[in-house]
């Protein structure tokens, strides 16, 4: 495979301009570059949980799930290219409803916490939902794949279920919510 980079630092964005996959070029706080950078992020948080001890089927779902965030990225770097399908949400359900089975109903809200990786998984949701929201703003200025949009709701559903999983596989209480504390 040849080398996709060669240099790292090209000094082109140094005006505050950058450059899509296309090669169309944008101010660095358009509303695409901004869109993208917060699927990097929540990507990135993605791979710092992936560095925790979770066990190895959850694992291998976050690989497939940094997999398509790259993809959204694609999407979003490239304008009109279609990588996310129904598909990718199906997987998303799919693993919702299987780590859902074990867990207790809920009669309370959860605060984020419990054990470290449960934290990370609700930090990596509430980041989710702040690229969902860019998405959103971005789709009513440019339009985008209404598939991704889906895929990044399903996937804070995700992670929120995912976070009680971890706890509960942990021996870790959820932390509840009290009221009137």
């Amino acid at each position: 495979m040849a080398n996709r980079l060669t240099h790292i630092y090209t000094k082109t964005g140094d005006e505050g301009k950058t450059s899509l996959g296309d090669g169309t070029r944008v101010d660095k706080h358009h509303l695409r570059v901004e869109a993208l950078g917060n699927v990097d992020e929540f990507n990135s948080i993605i791979g710092i949980i992936l560095t925790t001890d979770i066990n190895k089927d959850l694992h291998k779902i976050l690989k497939i799930v940094q997999h398509h965030l790259f993809d959204i990225g694609g999407e979003l770097s490239i304008p009109n290219l279609r990588k996310i399908d129904t598909e990718k949400i199906e997987f998303i359900e799919k693993n919702i409803d299987a780590i859902n089975k074990n867990l207790s109903p809920l009669k309370e809200f959860i605060l984020p916490g419990g054990s470290f990786e449960s934290a990370l998984c609700h930090q990596a949701r509430t980041v989710c939902r702040r690229a969902e929201r860019s998405l959103f703003r971005l789709n009513e200025m440019e339009k985008i794949n209404s598939i991704s949009l889906q895929y990044l709701n399903r996937l804070s559903d995700f992670l929120f279920v995912l976070a009680r999983e971890i706890n509960r596989e942990k021996k870790v209480n959820d932390t509840f919510w009290q009221k009137n504390i």
